[in-house]
């Protein structure tokens, strides 16, 4: 009786798993085809990769995105609609991200920057600020201490600190691509509280990102990268921001997982001819909610910079 029991458990976990996955295949399938193009794409390594440019003011502003956000150009869009009566905004989706190609190339610091510059190459952009949200402050510093010449400043979002603490873990990579494969991840959101609830993006834009949040989350690229994020961050200790590089640090003030979070921006200024560390109630994605207060705060610090 026990083993028919287990056994009826068993077929039971199977049939489950079938089904879910089965499911996600054909859900896979069907958003491919729903998924919209928006910006154009650049060659970079022999694979495409997915920018959008709004706005034609002299400056220019290219923004990166923190880990995981699985379509930047459209994850940035309230911030972009803010800059763009101003600048040339221009959101690079890196490899593995949004409407990009994957790669099997290693996701180094080394590697995403040197892929980064090369599509503004491409793109004949030559000078601009760089604003960058989370990882982005990892990629960031290394990426201004590389090209001097062309960063005229750097604005971090909430961005990464090389020292914060707790970015030396071991991440469970193979269970994140199990969850993935069998479906188990798009089971697991769908269950899950809705993100952009209250939000001002649009209902096309929310459906547009959650699809390709499917498609994107824990993919073979973003995986790799996640097993670089030790070593990444490790990477960028012994780097520091240009001195008279202008430099404006939008921080959560209430960040209660990481210690010293506010301290650790600050010190990062210090040395700087012009810098300065805002401070701001919300969340980690603080452009979704104070997109205005940062585009007004990005154009009062320039000015003043100059």
């Amino acid at each position: 009786m026990i083993l028919k029991i287990v056994g009826a458990i068993v077929i039971a976990i199977i049939l489950f798993l079938g089904i879910v996955y089965i499911t996600n295949v054909i859900s896979s399938n069907s958003e491919a085809k729903k998924i919209d193009s928006y910006g154009q794409h650049v060659s970079v390594d022999g694979k495409n990769m997915n920018v959008l440019i709004q706005g034609e003011g002299k400056e220019t502003i290219v923004l990166l995105p923190g880990f995981g956000t699985a379509a930047p150009a459209l994850d940035f869009k309230l911030l972009i609609d803010e800059l763009s009566p101003y600048y040339k905004v221009v959101a690079v989706e890196p490899f593995g991200y949004g409407l990009s190609d994957a790669t099997e190339k290693e996701r180094t610091t080394e590697n995403i920057v040197s892929e980064v510059h090369e599509a503004l190459q491409q793109l004949d952009i030559h000078q601009y600020m760089l604003m960058g949200h989370s990882i982005a402050g990892i990629y960031g510093i290394d990426y201004v201490n590389k090209y001097p010449d062309e960063v005229t400043a750097f604005v971090g979002i909430d961005s990464s600190v090389s020292t914060q603490p707790g970015m030396d873990a071991k991440l469970p990579t193979k269970t994140f691509a199990f969850l993935k494969k069998s479906g188990l991840q798009r089971l697991v959101v769908k269950f899950s509280s809705d993100p952009y609830a209250g939000l001002a993006f649009d209902k096309h834009t929310v459906e547009q990102m959650n699809m390709l949040s499917n498609k994107n989350s824990n993919s073979s690229t973003t995986l790799n990268e996640m097993d670089h994020i030790a070593s990444n961050f490790k990477g960028a200790q012994g780097l520091t921001f240009p001195k008279n590089l202008p430099l404006l640090l939008f921080v959560q003030a209430n960040n209660e997982g990481v210690e010293g979070w506010i301290p650790l921006h600050e010190g990062q200024i210090k040395d700087s001819v012009h810098g300065k560390v805002i401070t701001m109630d919300g969340e980690h994605y603080l452009h979704h909610t104070l997109f205005k207060e940062i585009a007004k705060d990005v154009r009062a610090f320039m000015n003043e910079a100059k």
